[in-house]
């Protein structure tokens, strides 16, 4: 525990004409008052604080900010009184520690009146002097700091409850130091397992960057030295928490991070920035789109630096910030960085407003916050100044959800569990049964309405804001299609067979839909209760296997002058169309698609994807993503595994016009000329031709997957809207993955046997 002399030496080391006599005074008052005290480490309870005082120094602060932190308890948990503060040490530091006695714990998970007064009154008494926030932080970090000593059941509430507010708060002060180690502290608590794993990363890293990290530090001051500029350089390495939550938004995987360790440039003076950033940019080449002038617009919380990626040495990208040793102690400690606190000026807050940008936001913000009569209006409002980017919902047993802007109860629910989002009914939202539709608000208590017999409709899909919302309900309207088609499909399988006079082992039902090149029975019993596969087909074929009549032959397929220039190869009766040279390449569109970093490798998903259609990007354990159709029969495979969910959107604006791939599905009639006639229908719309394969179904019909070359949905719409007016064509539609992968298999047929253009 620190001395007594100790806390008086570290005040006066920055400030030399700090009271002495008021600090001594405060240490003794404090230490008597707290007597036999001891906290749930067993430590003596008066260390508490002590420690807390200890972190205002650190802060470079005023002796009665010291004072009040030293008193900070002596009213809430001893016998002393206001009275008697202001007697000893003066009214103005008995009336900030009478605020922070009156500001009781805070549970912002509970809806209870009691709990938004409580927020009201820390945020009023932090508009009237924010040395009140000030300790309050530096007394939630030390509490933060020894939670291991706290009962195991109350540690994640401590926990949320400082990533809620007191971490935002210290953000919004420009207290980034603060902020960070409150941050990664709750984070080691309420997410241990991501903790380590990120930690351990980390040290590891810098461990292995040392030498890199020294080359780079070395050149930029030998570069800045030459041209007469005075610097120091430093590097550091991100909180764990900040990683993670960037892991998060952007869905990427830590390998991918190219910013872990950053550079600062701390130079002598404003103009000193600028010829920096000129020497850097000179020097090395800058990472385009990586460039933030926060000099010539300050942040929120009075952030002001030049922020610049460049590639340096080792083809290394180095995250660069430059600014002057003014910026830097705002940059680190923010508000407590102002002049006020080291000039002993009390009761008079406009040099403060004037200085600090964050100060005058955050009275200006209670002000307004404060005109409502209702807590939880309150609270609510609070919130959503604090969170700006997404929408906070809350479960009725306090469960918080993270939502976009604009999101409904529907994509509340899938985001609690998909079951729940499948058999929700309805919703009341802070009590009150409201539609479906409602857009959701930072605070809402949302209570999701359940039916287990409920099937989501089709037209959720367009109220639904996020992708797996999305996704999810049209698997299940696909699924209860599936389990429409499977009764049906049972009955015709059943009445066939008692027509024909068959008795049908599950042996033969599996040789039946190996003929209708069905994958098993129920892919069978699917296909027929769709239609797929009609009655009549369905009755002789059963009737020819039972009856050993038929047995398949060898298929062959007319070429020549279908369409001049292709050819064919039949390879286990699939045949592959190309046109010469037209060998394909891996599907990336980095630069027509946003939501996601531009660092990690995306592919579009084999079917292909045009502008118009609606995307989601899944985010595979491999650090991939791969982007699909909002339809695509492939998404239903991921909803039950361990991936991310992306929603990903065109972003054509000001790019050139280019032609995106895409997969089709056709059933054709085996008869000449059917290719060309099919081709020329494709051409006639202004779409390409890429690839083809074509598949026997019987001898009169044949399947074909085209890969096309189109601009955008509406020309795609038009090519397929002209095939299906185009004579002998049974079906057409957009191919699934698995048609569209049978291209694919081909391609790697003809690299397996050496012929590259067939």
């Amino acid at each position: 525990m620190m001395r007594q002399y100790e806390l008086v030496e570290r005040v006066l080391a920055y400030n030399p004409d700090a009271d002495e006599s008021l600090l001594n005074k405060a240490y003794v008052y404090a230490m008597q008052k707290h007597g036999t005290q001891k906290r749930a480490s067993g430590d003596p309870y008066f260390a508490h604080p002590l420690e807390v005082a200890a972190i205002l120094t650190d802060l470079k602060l005023d002796d009665a900010t010291i004072a009040v932190a030293l008193l900070h308890d002596t009213i809430e948990d001893t016998d002393a009184t206001r009275a008697e503060i202001d007697e000893m040490f003066g009214t103005e530091i008995g009336r900030i520690v009478e605020g922070l006695t009156k500001i009781e714990r805070l549970n912002l998970m509970s809806r209870e009146e009691a709990q938004a007064e409580n927020l009201r009154k820390l945020l009023l008494a932090i508009s009237e002097d924010v040395r009140v926030l000030l300790v309050k932080l530096a007394d939630r970090l030390h509490n933060m700091r020894t939670l291991e000593f706290v009962p195991v059941h109350k540690r994640a509430r401590i926990a949320q409850e400082t990533m809620d507010i007191y971490a935002p708060l210290a953000g919004r002060m420009g207290m980034q130091d603060m902020r960070n180690e409150l941050e990664d502290l709750s984070f080691k608590v309420l997410h241990p397992e991501h903790y380590s794993a990120i930690s351990s990363r980390l040290a590891a890293m810098e461990s292995s960057s040392r030498d890199i990290t020294r080359e780079i530090t070395d050149e930029l001051q030998q570069h800045l030295a030459s041209q007469g500029i005075s610097a120091e350089v430093s590097f550091r390495v991100k909180s764990a928490w900040s990683i993670f939550s960037k892991i998060e938004r952007k869905a990427i995987a830590l390998e991918q991070l190219s910013d872990m360790i950053g550079f600062r440039v701390v130079v002598d003076n404003l103009w000193d920035c600028y010829r920096t950033l000129g020497v850097i940019h000179t020097n090395w080449k800058v990472v385009p789109g990586r460039f933030k002038d926060y000099i010539s617009v300050p942040k929120h919380n009075d952030y002001r630096s030049i922020h610049t990626t460049i590639v340096g040495p080792g083809r290394q990208r180095v995250e660069l910030q430059i600014r002057t040793r003014e910026m830097h102690a705002i940059a680190e400690v923010g508000i407590a960085a102002h002049a006020l606190y080291k000039d002993n000026i009390s009761g008079d807050m406009t040099k403060l407003e004037a200085e600090s940008q964050a100060y005058n936001w955050l009275r200006t913000t209670i002000a307004h916050l404060t005109e409502g009569d209702n807590p939880e209006e309150f609270v609510e409002h609070t919130k959503l100044e604090l969170f700006q980017d997404q929408v906070f919902c809350f479960t009725p047993r306090g469960r918080l959800i993270a939502l976009p802007r604009g999101a409904t109860p529907i994509d509340f629910a899938y985001a609690v569990h998909t079951d729940v989002g499948d058999t929700c009914v309805g919703c009341k939202i802070n009590g009150a049964v409201m539609p479906l539709i409602t857009h959701l608000r930072s605070g809402d208590e949302v209570e999701i309405v359940r039916d287990a017999n409920h099937i989501p409709p089709p037209n959720w899909e367009n109220i639904a804001v996020t992708g797996k919302a999305r996704s999810a309900i049209r698997r299940a309207v696909r699924l209860a299609a599936q389990h429409r088609a499977i009764s049906l499909g049972e009955q015709v399988l059943a009445a066939v067979i008692e027509r024909e006079g068959l008795e049908f082992s599950e042996e033969d039902v599996l040789a039946l839909a190996a003929y209708f090149e069905m994958g098993d029975r129920r892919e069978l019993i699917i296909g027929i209760g769709e239609g797929r596969v009609s009655a009549d087909d369905l009755a002789r074929e059963a009737t020819a296997l039972k009856g050993k009549r038929r047995r398949k032959g060898n298929i062959t397929l007319p070429v020549g002058n279908d369409a001049e220039g292709w050819f064919a190869l039949r390879q286990a009766e699939w045949f592959k169309f190309r046109m010469p040279g037209g060998q394909r390449s891996a599907i990336r569109q980095f630069a027509a698609l946003v939501g996601f970093d531009f660092n990690m490798p995306v592919t579009v998903s084999r079917e292909g994807a045009v502008p118009g259609d609606r995307l989601v990007g899944i985010l595979h354990q491999s650090g991939t993503m791969t982007v699909y159709p909002i339809d695509s029969d492939a998404l239903a495979d991921y909803h039950d595994q361990d991936v991310g969910w992306i929603d990903v959107r065109w972003d054509l604006e000001g790019k050139p016009e280019r032609y995106h791939k895409v997969s089709i599905a056709l059933q054709s009639a085996n008869r000449p000329g059917a290719l060309a006639q099919i081709s020329s229908a494709i051409a006639a719309c202004d779409a390409n031709i890429s690839n083809l394969v074509m598949r026997a179904l019987s001898s009169d019909f044949h399947e074909m997957i085209f890969e096309l070359e189109v601009r955008d949905l509406p020309q795609l719409t038009d090519v397929l809207a002209t095939l299906k007016r185009t004579p002998g064509l049974t079906r057409v539609a957009r191919a699934s993955v698995l048609q569209a992968s049978a291209i694919e298999g081909m391609e790697k047929v003809f690299e397996h046997n050496g012929d590259s253009t067939p």
